[in-house]
């Protein structure tokens, strides 16, 4: 517990009035306030998502070598390491603080570029390298953004033989049967994805190598149609934005439900898959019993709609 606290407390989130070792209101006003900082679900635990993000955190850039291996590292020195990359032109996928293959590969690059040996491991001599190459521009965008939008740009602009994956982690097999019946009508090929675990959904989604991935999760005590895309790091996937949009406006609806807008967030299914993704949290189980084909042909609609019109 005193370890959670003093990690909050170097993130400038205090638990005061809270004793050291104590989980008072304090303390759980302060991991409230980090999961929102974070992008995570905003419960006031400290479970095994929250607890990872509070590692992560605690990493700067040049406190440890980075490279890659098995499990990937992971933290906000990965990311700014992503981010500076980025913005010099080198593409490391989107930024989300997981040094995997593509970041290796970015960064080998990179070290070409600048004469130095290029094992892909960020070491002092390559750090000072980064620091001392600075970006054309003041305020650059990321060059894996770019490359997102510019691969939606050149996509089918319909769903006829793309690779959809629905995930669920369980409740709602009325409508992700329903919304499948209708992707598979569009001409598209689904994957279903069943599993409690984001990070499981995510693994499964990759390995597939979908194009797209939109999963429902059932909200059993309110009245509600979220989604939420991928965000984090000071980046945000445009894909998996403009699907959201769509997907919350459309679901809502169907629902006859206040729109709650899309948000970002960094949930693991979001951050860890390689694709656009969605999340979209409907509830309570009767209202959407009541409305699963309405919702399922919003869904199917919205996706429809993200294939035809590419973000900006």
């Amino acid at each position: 517990m005193a370890d959670l606290q003093r990690r909050l407390r170097d993130l400038d989130l205090p638990s005061t009035p809270d004793g050291e070792g104590d989980f008072g209101p304090g303390t759980r006003a302060a991991v409230e306030a980090f999961q929102h900082r974070r992008g995570l679900r905003v419960d006031g635990i400290c479970g095994r998502q929250t607890w990872s993000a509070l590692v992560e955190a605690g990493f700067r850039i040049g406190d440890r070598f980075l490279y890659h291996r098995r499990p990937m590292l992971r933290g906000d020195d990965v990311a700014e390491l992503q981010r500076r990359l980025s913005a010099l032109g080198f593409d490391t996928g989107r930024v989300d603080g997981i040094f995997g293959e593509q970041t290796a590969s970015a960064l080998a690059e990179f070290q070409r570029n600048t004469g130095l040996p290029a094992d892909a491991i960020l070491g002092a001599s390559t750090l000072r390298e980064l620091r001392r190459v600075t970006p054309r521009y003041p305020d650059p965008e990321l060059v894996s953004a770019v490359r997102d939008r510019e691969r939606m740009r050149r996509a089918p602009r319909t769903l006829l033989g793309r690779h959809i994956a629905v995930g669920e982690e369980g409740g709602l097999d009325a409508l992700t049967t329903a919304l499948r019946r209708r992707l598979v009508a569009e001409g598209a090929v689904v994957v279903p994805v069943l599993h409690p675990d984001g990070s499981a959904q995510a693994e499964q989604a990759n390995t597939a190598g979908v194009e797209v991935y939109l999963g429902l999760r059932l909200d059993r005590d309110r009245e509600r149609c979220a989604a939420a895309y991928y965000a984090g790091y000071q980046y945000e996937s445009p894909g998996g934005r403009r699907l959201a949009e769509l997907v919350q406006a459309l679901g809502a609806a169907a629902l006859g439900v206040a729109s709650e807008g899309a948000h970002g967030m960094s949930l693991d299914v979001l951050r860890e898959t390689k694709m656009p993704a969605v999340v979209c949290e409907v509830g309570p189980p009767a209202l959407v019993v009541r409305h699963s084909a309405a919702l399922a042909a919003a869904l199917a609609e919205a996706l429809t709609a993200w294939a035809r019109t590419p973000p900006d």
